[in-house]
């Protein structure tokens, strides 16, 4: 689950990392009530403007600003809330804008010059440990930092029995360049980020940048943050944060009926009871010349009701030229998918694409009978290479 940079950045202060302070405003009125608050509580007289999508790079995209004065914030608060933001990381259409953060400016001139680092929390599935990635390229982009200058970029692997050390932490600010007041706070900062990833049962943490200010403080930025789904039963009061605006509505639909889908760009839409075999669909589809349009499991129970709203959600996308059924019944019968396949077409009674239907498994022989003797306008397949044959055939 994605937040944006204002709740990634409550949930980082919670546990004791500074932060640069905003609030979220959702209209160009309380933008300048939030910059005014803002001021009486830290003195800030510049203000930073930021777009709240689920999207990197929005500085290119005119998605941060900054305001000098009060009138400022107002108009460009209106400039950028109900914008289409499009960066690296948006489709062509980009995101609409619902909020802006209303941010101090932490910029502010002192006894030494800003640094700006890059610094993110994350697993090293290799080796199934958690590791620290940072790098003294702030401000950049970390796969532009890797390509052109790797040896900038360090990594600081966490023994998950033991947690991060003390010598870890002072490593990092070692790497850093840092010393004195400022190599104290980075130790710091890096400890308290390592222990909010841990307790907020979190997948990335992605800090760009991290500041060294004027007077010596290390605080976040930015904040991009994405928890773990599987361990939000853990966390009732973080499941409030998930902004469903910010989600493809297809697949939010898709959740709400218990199916587990992802959209695609392809023509040929996919309906598999399983991960494993979503995946070999997919490949078996790429073989046969197309190109998968979603990935869709629809679990172990494949009856009517769960087949026709499967199909609702995959005839969604105009893309979809033809779909591909494939099955495989171990606890689920293949004769039950069958039939749930020719109620669900009866149901619907407006589906206009091809369809091919694979049921390998328990009571295979008596599934292909009954599709084949249905009447409907569906194909029938029991081996993989048959599926791929009639899916190659359907998009010729």
């Amino acid at each position: 689950m994605n937040l944006h940079e204002y709740q990634g950045k409550e949930i980082l202060s919670s546990y004791g990392v500074r932060v640069q302070r905003g609030i979220v405003a959702q209209n160009a009125h309380e933008a300048v009530a939030a910059a005014k608050q803002l001021t009486s509580e830290t003195g800030t007289k510049w203000y930073v403007i930021k777009a709240q999508v689920h999207a990197g790079g929005r500085g290119k995209g005119g998605g941060v600003k900054l305001a000098k004065n009060i009138q400022e914030v107002e108009t460009i608060a209106g400039q950028i809330i109900g914008m289409n933001l499009i960066t690296p990381q948006t489709s062509a259409e980009g995101k609409k804008v619902h909020q802006v953060l209303i941010a101090e400016d932490v910029y502010y001139p002192g006894a030494s010059e800003p640094n700006e680092f890059y610094m993110s929390v994350l697993l090293n599935r290799s080796t199934g440990r958690n590791m620290i990635m940072y790098s003294t390229e702030g401000g950049m982009d970390i796969e532009t930092v890797a390509e052109e200058t790797p040896h900038l970029i360090f990594n600081e692997e966490i023994d998950p029995t033991v947690g991060l050390l003390p010598f870890q932490a002072r490593r990092i600010a070692f790497n850093l360049g840092l010393s004195g007041t400022a190599f104290k706070e980075m130790t710091k900062f890096v400890s308290a980020l390592y222990t909010a990833y841990v307790k907020s049962d979190s997948s990335l943490f992605e800090i760009n940048p991290v500041l060294k200010t004027s007077d010596d403080k290390i605080m976040a930025v930015d904040a991009k943050v994405t928890i773990d789904d599987n361990a939000l039963y853990r966390h009732k009061d973080y499941v409030n944060l998930r902004d469903l605006r910010e989600e493809n509505p297809i697949e939010v639909e898709a959740k709400e009926v218990g199916l587990n889908y992802v959209d695609l760009d392809g023509n040929v839409g996919c309906m598999v009871n399983g991960a494993g075999l979503a995946m070999a669909t997919m490949d078996l589809i790429k073989q046969a010349g197309g190109e998968p349009a979603n990935f869709l499991d629809v679990g172990g129970t494949a009856d009517a009701a769960r087949v026709e709203a499967a199909f609702k959600i995959i005839l969604q996308d105009p893309n979809v030229k033809a779909i591909l059924i494939n099955i495989f019944g171990g606890i689920v019968r293949c004769d039950r998918v069958a039939q749930g396949v020719i109620d669900a077409y009866k149901n619907m009674k407006s589906i206009n694409v091809p369809i091919i239907v694979r049921l390998q498994g328990t009571n295979a022989d008596i599934a292909k009978e009954l599709i084949d003797n249905s009447g409907l306008d569906v194909l029938s397949a029991t081996q993989f290479q048959e599926a791929a044959d009639k899916v190659q055939k359907v998009l010729a």
